[in-house]
């Protein structure tokens, strides 16, 4: 996408990154009800609605610096939906469950986008004013939901990775480690800013986009 304008890759950017994000936190919700806790379905958060779930700085300012600074490496959050665990007959694995959720869309995400992306393959030559953003967004898509899914996969509280580690740890142990919640929003900026993150994701991420970009015909 380097060959794209500023203007033209946030055009191509800015529909991946919100839904990306807006599914992830739909996602949570619709299972923790699932699970017996309808609390995000009674506030109205189980719609896709963005507007609903934007967070001016995760969903709005961090993904646009991100992109704007040329880092190639693009993330964000939504309003988390709120989830009651005293709703759960087994709180701390069936929460696991519902963040494991949020991961998951992100996955079925990226395959949406990798079909978008072979639907502009297959129209292909000729048809350049339909294939191209069909490609570019569907390669967005891939990118950002692939990130999102990595990202909250790490053990890092309070990211789902975090909960879902939460559920196979002992009691006492989970609550030990769930205590370093209150600097996780921190650590996550610290590893990003000393590009820990792209060391720790680099290798993971080559190998499921080549996944995703094969089943898009790339």
């Amino acid at each position: 996408m380097d060959e794209l304008t500023l203007v033209q890759r946030i055009v191509v950017w800015i529909l991946p990154v919100i839904f990306a994000i807006t599914v992830h936190e739909v996602a949570h919700g619709w299972v923790a009800k699932k699970y017996g806790d309808p609390t995000a379905s009674k506030l109205g958060r189980l719609t896709l609605n963005p507007i609903k779930h934007i967070d001016l700085f995760g969903t709005i300012i961090l993904p646009g610096l991100l992109l704007v600074t040329g880092t190639g490496f693009i993330f964000g959050w939504a309003k988390p939906v709120p989830v009651d665990v005293r709703n759960f007959k087994k709180p701390l694995q069936d929460m696991a469950v519902v963040a494991l959720a949020g991961p998951v869309s992100n996955l079925l995400m990226a395959v949406f986008w990798a079909l978008i992306a072979r639907v502009g393959v297959t129209i292909g030559a000729g048809n350049e004013a339909i294939a191209h953003p069909l490609i570019y967004m569907g390669v967005a898509g891939i990118s950002i939901n692939l990130v999102l899914a990595l990202i909250n996969l790490l053990p890092i509280p309070p990211l789902d990775g975090s909960r879902i580690l939460t559920g196979i740890l002992p009691s006492y142990w989970a609550w030990q480690y769930n205590r370093l919640e209150r600097y996780g929003f921190f650590i996550l900026l610290a590893l990003l800013y000393f590009k820990v993150l792209n060391i720790v994701l680099e290798y993971p991420l080559f190998y499921a986009q080549q996944v995703f970009f094969t089943l898009a015909g790339l």
